[in-house]
């Protein structure tokens, strides 16, 4: 059975959950393949994703002038306005899916709506919304009632979909689309010996700085902050793919008695292990790394350094609403406050099992 899976790089957690589609899709000996709509078919789309990304880096607020302008344009509703419409054509007869599953708002309207041309091999086709619960950000493009199932993590999510029009008998609640590791027994997890394997002490306090995959983030103002206060701790330091995070950190820990190891990538055991031996997480509130903290049970300090995209008050809501409450910092004089005063910070473990297979059998059932 051949699976399509359409994604877009615009943050990462769209392709964080592609791509963790394709492995189980892989791994019971299905074919799958992540294709990338906006970025392959017009490179003004692709120019468009650049400026998400960069907005996200630079200053997360303006998110909602850009955010808001993508909700009303809706340049991807309809096929006749999608630029490189053919191209698009000629991968999905090249491919011929049994299925298509988008991960992305702005793929489940116009680019569905060319999958159901007359001369093309018919497809069902499938949304996986990686939104915690509803919010500012909830987009309204992620509906399509004409769509043949929306998927959601958790039931907010499923609630967000039908109160803006799909119906209850097309929403399924099919848990995190996570990688494999995260679903392993947490018997098999050895504590002592990660905090060996990292070179880290298991009587000092571990504080984990949090990335999205396209490197955003503040990790040296508040390293230097952190050991400007001379406070007692190591720090672990995500960089994904910013190279020149990772070697400033480098850099700076090579000249300083605390530990500080920073990360340029991880595989997905590895990422588990650092989550569950953390005392605390900071990081934005972005879909992707909050899902990743709470199938972990970590707790959180959510970063909202520039401010917040409509997108993160999403899952801010969804964290609130399950925790009952939601700890944020600013600034590093901000995050050094809450060390200070030991504010304690929540922690939300929702225990996902095996939910991976609710999906993957729902997807089978709907082409059977």
């Amino acid at each position: 059975m051949k699976l399509w899976v359409l994604s877009a790089s615009t943050g990462g957690g769209h392709d964080m959950r592609a791509f963790a589609l394709k492995d189980w899709w892989h791994h019971q000996g299905g074919e799958c393949e992540v294709f990338h709509p906006l970025e392959n078919s017009f490179w003004g789309y692709r120019l468009g994703c650049e400026i998400y990304n960069i907005i996200q880096r630079k200053l997360p607020i303006l998110h909602y002038a850009y955010f808001n302008f993508l909700e009303y344009a809706s340049i991807h509703r309809k096929p006749s306005f999608i630029i490189g419409a053919k191209k698009f054509i000629r991968k999905y007869e090249t491919f011929s899916p049994d299925i298509v599953v988008s991960t992305h708002a702005h793929l489940n309207h116009g680019f569905f709506d060319l999958t159901r041309l007359p001369n093309l091999k018919f497809s069902r086709f499938v949304v996986y919304c990686g939104e915690l619960a509803d919010g500012k950000g909830f987009s309204r493009h992620w509906i399509n009632s004409n769509n043949d199932l929306f998927a959601s993590p958790f039931q907010e999510g499923a609630l967000a979909a039908r109160s803006r029009g799909m119906p209850a008998e097309k929403t399924l609640i099919a848990g995190p689309l996570l990688r494999k590791s995260f679903y392993e027994n947490n018997q098999k997890f050895d504590r002592l010996k990660v905090f060996k394997d990292f070179g880290l002490d298991p009587d000092i306090p571990i504080f984990l700085l949090g990335t999205g995959a396209n490197g955003v983030n503040h990790h040296i103002p508040v390293i230097e902050a952190i050991c400007n206060a001379n406070i007692n701790c190591q720090i672990l330091a995500l960089c994904g793919r910013n190279h020149k995070t990772f070697c400033e950190i480098n850099k700076f820990s090579s000249h300083h008695r605390m530990v500080v190891l920073p990360f340029n990538s991880l595989d997905a055991k590895a990422m588990v292990e650092l989550l569950k031996i953390s005392t605390w997480m900071l990081a934005r509130p972005g879909a992707g790394l909050t899902t990743e903290a709470i199938a972990t049970g970590c707790p959180v300090i959510f970063d909202l350094s520039g401010g917040t995209m409509p997108q993160e008050t999403n899952n801010l809501n969804f964290w609130k609403m399950r925790a009952g409450t939601v700890v944020t910092s600013s600034s590093p004089s901000q995050l050094l406050e809450i060390i200070k005063t030991k504010t304690k910070i929540p922690r939300l473990h929702i225990p996902i099992g095996q939910s991976p297979k609710i999906f993957l059998e729902a997807l089978s059932g709907l082409v059977a």
